[in-house]
């Protein structure tokens, strides 16, 4: 399984990454998109619209199962990848290029306190076992 060391994760299996602009992109792991399956819907949270950390704030869905998508940090949605209304399969093809949305922070400091690599990759290891 792939981990990327660059990125941030929540123990709800999101990863965040600063873009260059100051932006945050968020999608799912790839731990999460294999218990998931076949990847065939993505309900992401509209742009403008606010989010919280750990609250809800979209949906995936599989041909095993629907899951929620939880915001790593908090902020106001300022872009969604609308490529994936019409190829949400290409969260399964390679979950780290396929974000989902992206952030503008309300407080940095939110994204520097999620996990690294390591610490993510202990829980999903543990999901496995």
């Amino acid at each position: 399984m792939s981990t990327p060391q660059q990125l941030k994760y929540s123990a709800t299996h999101q990863w965040a990454r600063r873009e260059s602009d100051g932006t945050v992109s968020v999608g799912i792991t790839e731990h999460a998109q294999e218990m998931l399956g076949d990847v065939v819907f993505v309900d992401n949270p509209k742009a403008g619209s606010s989010v919280k950390q750990g609250e809800v704030c979209g949906v995936i869905e599989s041909v095993k199962a629907a899951s929620d998508i939880y915001a790593p940090l908090s902020g106001e949605v300022i872009a969604v990848n609308a490529e994936l209304a019409d190829t949400p399969e290409k969260v399964n093809q390679d979950p780290y290029a396929a974000w989902m949305f992206r952030v503008k922070p309300a407080n940095a400091a939110e994204l520097d306190a999620l996990l690294d690599a390591a610490a993510y990759q202990k829980i999903a290891d543990a999901e496995k076992a």
